[in-house]
């Protein structure tokens, strides 16, 4: 078996280089990033809420 001498596994598929790229401009944009992540959040969880109270059963007093 012969090793890599630099260490790090070759990659398992083409996709991996976009994982690469993703998180090296994520931690290179930190604080952006978490901004956009918690503006994400906030929005669906608010569109789920909606959804939910618009088709909320009617039930009869």
């Amino acid at each position: 078996m012969s090793t890599d001498p630099s260490g790090t596994p070759p990659p398992s598929s083409e996709n991996a280089g976009f994982v690469k790229l993703a998180m090296r401009n994520m931690v290179r944009k930190g604080r952006q990033s978490l901004v956009h992540f918690g503006l994400t959040a906030l929005g669906l969880t608010g569109f789920l809420v909606l959804i939910a109270w618009l088709g909320r059963p009617q039930l009869p007093h």
